[in-house]
């Protein structure tokens, strides 16, 4: 089947909700390590430089800016011990365990932002679909797999591609999808993502592949859609603007408007 277009997804923000899982992974690690647990706010003021992808990444820097601006005398952790530490917190004590069925740690916590009659809805709609996601592969297929039900889904996790923002991972799942070099001629490639290094990613496409037509959706995390957060989710949003989103979305799902016209 030609497709009339490709709608690529971030996982983490579009696809569940991590709140309590990925993002209270991170605020514990650095309580952990610093004695401080880091609000959302500061969590998403990060995030917003575009730079902090990767969670792990995100919680050592944390640490060491706290080290840094409280002059503290604590040991920055080393990368494995800090992994280690932010994995028992997030899978659990079996994190080296890919049966997910001995998982008892935060990521039991997630909430569906779609299901799989999404899914089902852009098929029908004969646009193709498929995940560009700085998570680990078990917890990835997890979510796809076993919690929405999708079969082998069309995936770049970590360390399948450099991270984002570099669009490698982003280009080569668009090729490997429609078979066909992505160029002059190609059907629209649409990214759903929840923050600036997503948006990003899309901007940078744009400069390896400046003849494929590109546009790049953006839906501020779960967390700030809460009425008290009003204020938060609007400065949020601007970031992505002027990151260079083209659409802001009230959710995932309504990336299926904006494609009707494909």
């Amino acid at each position: 089947m030609d497709l009339k277009g490709l709608v690529l997804l971030d996982i983490d923000g579009v696809v569940r909700d991590v709140e309590y899982s990925y993002r209270l992974a991170l605020q514990e690690t650095v309580n952990h390590f610093s004695n401080w647990r880091p609000s959302n706010q500061v969590v998403d003021s990060l995030k917003s430089e575009g730079n902090w992808n990767n969670d792990w990444d995100a919680s050592f820097e944390l640490i060491r800016r706290r080290k840094e601006f409280k002059k503290l005398s604590l040991k920055l952790p080393s990368r494995d011990h800090l992994i280690e530490k932010f994995s028992n917190f997030y899978f659990g004590g079996a994190f080296n365990n890919e049966d997910h069925n001995q998982w008892d740690g935060f990521i039991k916590n997630e909430k569906l932002l779609v299901n799989k009659d999404f899914f089902d809805k852009l098929t029908e709609k004969e646009i193709g679909w498929g995940f560009v996601s700085g998570a680990e592969t078990p917890s990835a297929k997890y979510v796809l797999e076993h919690r929405i039900g999708l079969i082998n889904p069309p995936l770049i996790a970590m360390g399948d591609a450099p991270d984002k923002p570099d669009p490698t991972g982003l280009i080569n799942l668009g090729e490997h999808i429609f078979s066909k070099p992505l160029g002059q001629g190609m059907p629209p490639v649409a990214f759903i993502g929840d923050t600036v290094s997503d948006v990003l990613t899309i901007v940078k496409a744009r400069e390896k592949c400046p003849n494929q037509l590109f546009s790049s959706f953006a839906v501020a995390p779960p967390h700030l859609h809460k009425k008290e957060n009003l204020h938060e989710r609007s400065v949020y949003e601007n970031q992505l603007r002027k990151a260079g989103a083209d659409e802001i979305l009230l959710s995932t799902k309504d990336i299926l408007k904006h494609i009707s016209n494909w």
